[in-house]
């Protein structure tokens, strides 16, 4: 009874800790226009990110409208969105075309909840024929280290429209998600 009294103890206080509401207006003013550049506006990370995959492992943005963060304007297109760490400080890259567009700071960054993938993520049909050759290098990837594939990590998108003509883009890439603010007008 003591150790079920623990874990609703536990629940609760995490629920009550999820439930705080976030003061966007003030996490939009706080944070700062990113100063840093890329040399040639190439991300020196994506190498390591794609050398064992057949397709960038990023998750792909579709922009329709004009997206504003102090004196940056996202113009409408396809973006690549990929974040990284600079100075101990979390940056979200929007790539295009290969090469840097737009840096965005990333003002929160959690970890992704378990099976939040397997709940949200469509599972792949295979036909008969791809599932006996996944079983085939899986089976070869036991025997031999250096055959075995090595997974990409998984993404996934939320956009969430909020008051006052902000909007929160979460990112979730491989084990965290990070959190972005915009304005639909510009200030």
């Amino acid at each position: 009874m003591k150790k079920f009294l623990a874990v609703l103890g536990i629940l609760f206080f995490s629920m009550s800790v999820c439930a705080e509401e976030v003061d966007y207006q003030q996490v939009y003013r706080d944070l700062e226009v990113p100063t840093l550049k890329y040399v040639h506006n190439i991300d020196p990370g994506e190498y390591y990110d794609t050398q064992n995959s057949t397709w960038s492992p990023y998750p792909l943005f579709r922009l329709t409208a004009t997206l504003y963060f102090k004196s940056i304007t996202i113009e409408p297109g396809y973006y690549l969105l990929t974040p990284r760490e600079h100075k101990g400080s979390w940056y979200m890259l929007f790539k295009e075309g290969g090469k840097i567009k737009y840096i965005v700071p990333i003002y929160d960054r959690q970890l992704v909840p378990l099976n939040f993938y397997d709940e949200n993520l469509p599972k792949a049909k295979l036909t008969p024929t791809q599932k006996i050759h996944i079983t085939l290098l899986d089976t070869i990837g036991k025997f031999i280290p250096s055959a075995k594939r090595k997974p990409t990590p998984q993404t996934y998108l939320e956009v969430v429209d909020l008051d006052n003509n902000f909007i929160s883009l979460v990112v979730y890439w491989g084990n965290y998600k990070y959190f972005t603010i915009f304005r639909t007008i510009q200030l």
